[in-house]
């Protein structure tokens, strides 16, 4: 039961993460890796006003989440978009994404320094016990919050505006142009719901573990890779994904060892580029370069 309860409390953060990335990628066309230093300001923002600035959690919390998705709409801004209009292959967006990482990432330890830190200054509790398994509250409100805020935005990807536009760019860009779709502007709304979206699951995971500067980069490959099992563009799928991964992985834990969490994550990853590389969904999407 500990081991259930366990799967489910990391498949809905890899659910959560792989849906922001999802929403992202699927307007861009390529894997900007730079969107794993969302998760980290997001958490050391957190840090930042709740323990150095010694602000209350629910003025704290907020704040974080809005630094967090400025600095990924920033990189969109600043970085993606020149890059757009220059017509820049996909390998110059990955590249620069890296570089644009690296370089954010040293300005974490330059500004919060290389140890590990934590936003928790209560006792650590125990946690409740639920039919032999034990859970915290933190724990809980991770599912809580990754599930709703999961089904809350496929709902608005799919019946908003703002929705319908960032879905018709990721369909075709140039005829989104044509009918009167800035591509531009959705592209910014998808960095901003992703970005906002990937905030809160690096404040969770804050919240259950400890800040490191290097912290957001497994969580998002993590994601990616659940995105990839479910199938890109099918949101649903996207389930189906987060829980096959985060099952093997602690199963994999349970039988074999700890060490074989991250080893298993791609393993499984190998399998489905192999044996099925559209995922759960089966879903053929337009032709890509990435």
């Amino acid at each position: 039961m500990q081991i259930l309860t366990n799967i489910v409390i990391l498949s809905s953060i890899y659910l959560l993460i792989a849906f922001s990335y999802s929403i992202i990628y699927r307007a861009v066309a390529f894997f900007q890796l730079s969107h794993a230093l969302v998760i980290t300001f997001s958490a050391y923002f957190t840090f930042f006003f709740s323990i150095q600035l010694q602000h209350p959690l629910l003025l704290a919390i907020p704040l974080a989440i809005v630094c967090a998705t400025v600095v990924g709409m920033l990189s969109e801004v600043a970085l993606y978009k020149p890059l757009r209009k220059r017509s820049a292959s996909p390998m110059i967006f990955i590249i620069a994404s890296l570089g644009l990482y690296t370089v954010l990432q040293n300005v974490i330890s330059i500004l919060w320094g290389d140890e590990t830190k934590s936003v928790r200054t209560g006792e650590i509790r125990v946690g409740y016990e639920f039919l032999g398994a034990r859970i915290t509250d933190i724990q809980i409100t991770t599912i809580a919050i990754c599930v709703t805020m999961f089904v809350a935005c496929v709902l608005f990807v799919k019946h908003s505006r703002i929705g319908r536009n960032i879905r018709a760019v990721a369909s075709n860009s140039e005829l989104s142009n044509i009918v009167g779709i800035n591509s531009n502007i959705a592209i910014l709304w998808a960095f901003a719901i992703g970005s906002a979206l990937v905030a809160i699951a690096g404040i969770l995971i804050a919240f259950d573990t400890h800040l490191r500067p290097t912290m957001g980069f497994n969580w998002l490959l993590y994601g990616v890779v659940a995105m990839i099992i479910g199938g890109v563009g099918s949101n649903w799928g996207l389930v189906g994904g987060a829980l096959l991964l985060a099952a093997t992985q602690h199963l994999a834990a349970f039988y074999i060892g700890s060490q074989w969490m991250d080893a298993t994550a791609y393993i499984v990853l190998i399998l489905f580029l192999i044996a099925r590389p559209l995922g759960f969904s089966g879903k053929r999407l337009k032709k890509i370069e990435i």
